[in-house]
């Protein structure tokens, strides 16, 4: 096992704990490749983009005040404003630019992938959010989920994609 760093985990360096650090899918990815890749069960080696991955690129994107000016005051009942917030809301956190040191960690994770699985590699782009499945409440499956994703651009693309569904209109209401 090597550390990648702190924007990206691989499977091998995250395990159950670290719901807080990657979100309850991928640790329990990282928990299921630690405990039956050994047994001879085949788990796909993959990665998670750390919440401070995400908390960067809010900060360096300068998000963080039109986000809550967007959605502070936010009547969720109100289908017109939720869907008006929403959607303003997807349109920052897409339309910023990926921190330089973030996209080459993220095109690093990716070709390490590649070299492991062959150029053709296809890969799934999901959200796993740290509050995503609490003992009291589950808020899976309310982020967008990528598959299928070819190539370093439609894979940059979907990475911030999926970023922006944290702002889904059933996300934040």
């Amino acid at each position: 096992m090597h550390s990648t760093g702190k924007y990206i985990r691989f499977f091998d360096e995250i395990g159950i704990d670290d719901v807080p650090l990657v979100g309850g899918k991928n640790a329990s990815l990282g928990e299921m490749y630690h405990e039956l890749a050994p047994q001879g069960i085949k788990v796909p080696n993959g990665y998670a983009t750390t919440a401070a991955a995400y908390r960067y690129l809010l900060d360096e994107g300068g998000l963080w005040d039109p986000l809550h000016r967007l959605l502070d005051n936010l009547d969720s009942n109100n289908v017109v404003a939720l869907a008006e917030c929403g959607a303003k809301s997807r349109s920052l956190v897409y339309g910023a630019a990926l921190p330089k040191d973030l996209e080459q960690a993220l095109l690093q994770a990716y070709r390490r992938l590649q070299s492991e699985y062959g150029e053709d590699l296809s890969v799934a782009i999901r959200s796993s959010a740290t509050a995503e499945d609490l003992p009291t409440a589950s808020f899976a499956g309310q982020q967008d989920s990528y598959l299928n994703i070819r190539g370093e651009a439609e894979y940059l693309d979907a990475c911030k994609r999926c970023c922006s569904s944290l702002f889904t209109d059933r996300a934040i209401q």
